[in-house]
């Protein structure tokens, strides 16, 4: 049964978001490295990080989490559908993915997790 936002994904993308979800250190590991390379070139970054800290929340929804997982899965992994490194355009689809997923689970994300978000903005 599809919930609507992983069905935007082929079966190729979803693979590979849930075989880099399986180790969630590494996940973690690979998704701040790659936001500090380019948190002061997108202007998504702190929501990036809002979506971060609501999905490793326990109290977070099981159906939440997966989702905010997903979008974040599609930022670190390198199967994009507009490469990164093409310039104005390069994170256009990640924006796209991060938004959606940002509305279906708007509620979800608390005023402590934009805290964080913004306090960890400052360390990056």
């Amino acid at each position: 049964m599809s919930d609507g936002f992983t069905s935007r994904f082929t079966d190729e993308e979803m693979a590979a978001i849930r075989k880099s979800l399986r180790d969630e250190a590494r996940f973690g590991a690979e998704f701040l490295g790659r936001l500090k390379r380019v948190a002061r070139r997108i202007p998504f970054a702190e929501d990036l990080l809002a979506a971060w800290f609501c999905a490793r929340d326990p109290a977070t929804p099981r159906r939440v989490r997966m989702t905010l997982l997903a979008a974040l899965g599609y930022f670190v992994l390198p199967l994009d559908a507009l490469p990164d490194i093409m310039p104005l355009l390069g994170f256009t689809d990640d924006a796209a993915v991060v938004a959606a997923a940002l509305a279906a689970v708007a509620s979800s994300i608390t005023p402590g997790h934009r805290d964080r978000a913004k306090q960890a903005m400052t360390e990056l």
